[in-house]
């Protein structure tokens, strides 16, 4: 496994004897003193596949650790959505996932659809785009109790062209610049009646 180092990291791994970055730790609480975070004491977590195929965050026990912290910053991956979601009546896959059907972004209670990384899993921005696209077009269809209008992916939904404007025929006069005569020269070859 490669990971990537900078050189920030590098002369921090030399000053201090190891690298500074910590993986697989798990905040149990804040030390707050004050109203101001002093540190915060963690445990660290291994991963183990489920019988579901899923992974499990599961803390080592005797890995209790205390870190001294002027200022907490927190980068969280994706771990899944919320187990107490709609009180556990929507349906999860095998990866702990909101389950819909195949191509589709219902779940199993009506009027309820989901996208992106609660249903595919952790993955890229551009998914998650695509996916609450498809899902709007869904969601309007359910609205509306018809097909959706919205565009399909990558898609423009061509618009009926606006009858009621009448297309300016270009004389000689609009070519050469005299907008009066071709402003006049449109009023003559139009049903447009000037106001009195």
């Amino acid at each position: 496994v490669s990971t990537q180092s900078t050189g920030g990291h590098t002369e921090v791994k030399t000053h201090y004897g190891k690298d500074p970055r910590e993986y697989c730790v798990m905040t149990k609480d804040f030390d707050v003193k004050d109203g101001r975070v002093v540190g915060m004491n963690t445990t660290r977590v291994e991963w183990t596949k489920s019988a579901s195929g899923g992974w499990d965050m599961k803390p080592k026990e005797g890995s209790e650790q205390y870190f001294p912290a002027d200022i907490v910053m927190l980068s969280m991956g994706f771990l899944g959505p919320d187990e107490h979601l709609f009180n556990s009546e929507i349906e999860l896959d095998p990866r702990k996932n909101i389950k819909t059907p195949k191509g589709q972004y219902n779940t199993n209670i009506p009027g309820v659809f989901a996208a992106g990384d609660c249903r595919r899993g952790q993955s890229l921005i551009v998914w998650g785009i695509n996916e609450g696209r498809q899902c709007a077009r869904q969601v309007d269809s359910y609205l509306m109790d018809t097909g959706s209008v919205l565009p399909v992916t990558g898609g423009i939904v061509r618009r009926s062209p606006l009858d009621s404007v009448p297309v300016a025929k270009h004389s000689k006069a609009h070519k050469d610049g005299d907008m009066a005569h071709a402003a006049e020269e449109f009023k003559r070859n139009t049903d447009i009646k000037a106001a009195a």
